[in-house]
Order: structure tokens, then sequence, then C-alpha cells
């Protein structure tokens, strides 16, 4: 997706950089190990805004899949990049133009990988 992304324009993204960032973090693991609480590509889950309380649906989607109107929120977003790895209570920090908001991962609707698909 990474590599796409930087043929398709955004291969000077801040975005595309903090990713690559967080990718460089991660633990790889089997998708088969992957814990039902973890938000990964195509999960859909629900976050609380811990400073006005809100909560957001949303669906981790890989660039190009969906409009944010729909729920469905880049990889590439800020708030796609900030989220993906994270875990049921774990709470993690999402850089908007008015500021840092904190959100909460409040539940894991759907994780393709707790459903047995391991695309």
């Amino acid at each position: 997706a990474i590599r796409e992304a930087k043929n398709a324009g955004y291969r000077n993204s801040v975005y595309i950089r903090e990713l690559e960032s967080e990718l460089e973090r991660a633990e790889v693991v089997p998708p088969q190990r992957i814990p039902g609480d973890v938000i990964t590509m195509n999960s859909r889950v629900v976050l609380t805004d811990l400073e006005n309380g809100e909560e957001m649906d949303l669906t981790l989607v890989f660039p190009n899949a969906g409009a944010p109107g729909e729920g469905k929120i880049s990889v590439l977003a800020p708030i796609g990049t900030a989220m993906i790895g994270y875990r049921v209570n774990d709470v993690f920090d999402w850089d908007t133009p008015d500021g840092k908001r904190s959100l909460r991962v409040d539940r894991v609707l759907y994780q393709p990988e707790a459903d047995g698909r391991y695309e």
C-alpha cells in the first residue's frame, strides 16, 4: 500500500513517513496469532474521544477504499496511521489541526484475522 501511495502522489506525504515509522516499530507475527482486540487493516472499531466523550465507529482501510463519510478511514489519514496496532482499552494521541486529541479504543467490532481472513 505504501509503494502504491508513493506512486499515486503521496510521495512526500508526512503521513507516509509516519506510517513507515509505525511499521518499523511493529512486531511482526503470523496473522493467526494476532489477538482479536488489536486494530488491523479492515478492522471496524469504536473509539472514544477522551476530551468530549464522542464515540466514533470507524473502519481502517487502504487508501481509496472508501469515503470518510462512510465511516472508512484510510491508513494514510492521520487518525488511521495513529490507530493501527492499538488494542481495546489502549489510549493513543491523534494530531488534528486543532491540536492533539486522546482517543481510547473501546471495542473491535470486526477484525479480519479473528474472522479467519488472512489476506
